[in-house]
């Protein structure tokens, strides 16, 4: 991961807050797009009709997959050959810094911080849910927020949260947080110190979960999304306490499973959870 240099021109700043926000929104965008290319080819040319799994995997292959791994990568393969004309283009006299992705097996300090975010994570993302509903019930008000897409889809076919919950440390996981993380944080890291650095890229990553949700009005969605900044902070925090983006991409997907999970219990054996926007 890269850090913030000492001189930080308020060009360099703009620079990196569009590309971060380019990088992050376009990822997520291709993958979106390339998911409804690929459903509109299947559903139209060879007459199939999606299931609900199916559409989950054409979703966590395109969105998840290309669209935030593939666009992780490709980024850390094409940087070395744009960044220099972008800089001339500029006129930046720096040189252009080295930009990585850093990967590692686990240490005992990772699996530590593990655990510590995961149950942090958790934990606020419950509580803040929590403190929304009590709020709601003292002033008398109610708040109408979204339901996340894939939460909304388990709901009505139960047997696909067996697939979610997998698929969250095994792809959701891992996808996101190198795209954000990796890239949007790291690339924000060069020019920012660590505070906003990890505030920034927090910030985007939940506001970019409102195309997410499914229904609600603008302002329960837009309170869900600053509960999701919670876990969001935690991710990143724990990717600049590390550096290794293999611990954020785990807390992020037990964080995904264990709420997928709750969700499967309470549909088939309760009331649905309150707050399904929660999902990261």
């Amino acid at each position: 991961m890269s850090h913030v240099t000492r001189e930080r021109p308020f060009l360099q700043s703009v620079v990196a807050l569009v590309a971060a926000l380019v990088l992050g929104a376009g990822g997520l965008l291709l993958g979106f797009a390339l998911t409804f290319l690929v459903a509109g080819l299947l559903i139209v040319g060879i007459g199939l009709e999606l299931s609900p799994a199916l559409s989950i995997v054409l979703s966590l292959v395109f969105v998840q997959g290309i669209g935030c791994a593939g666009v992780a990568l490709s980024y850390l393969k094409v940087r070395p050959y744009l960044a220099g004309p972008v800089r001339d283009l500029l006129q930046l006299s720096e040189t252009v810094p080295r930009f990585d992705i850093s990967a590692a097996v686990p240490s005992m300090r990772d699996a530590a911080t593990i655990v510590a975010g995961y149950l942090v994570a958790i934990g606020g993302a419950l509580l803040g849910s929590a403190a929304i509903t009590l709020a709601q019930r003292v002033t008398g008000t109610e708040l109408e927020t979204g339901t996340n897409q894939a939460a909304q889809i388990g709901m009505e076919n139960p047997e696909v949260l067996l697939l979610l919950i997998p698929a969250s440390i095994l792809v959701i996981g891992p996808g996101e947080e190198m795209l954000f993380r990796g890239v949007v944080q790291g690339r924000i890291r060069e020019v920012f110190s660590p505070v906003p650095g990890v505030l920034i890229p927090s910030v985007i990553f939940a506001g970019l979960h409102w195309f997410a949700l499914s229904g609600g009005s603008p302002q329960g969605n837009l309170v869900a999304l600053g509960v999701l900044v919670v876990p969001a902070l935690v991710f990143g925090v724990a990717y600049e306490y590390t550096d290794n983006i293999v611990v954020p991409a785990l807390i992020h997907g037990l964080y995904n499973a264990t709420l997928f999970t709750m969700l499967f219990v309470v549909v088939k054996y309760g009331d649905q959870l309150p707050q399904q926007a929660l999902l990261a």
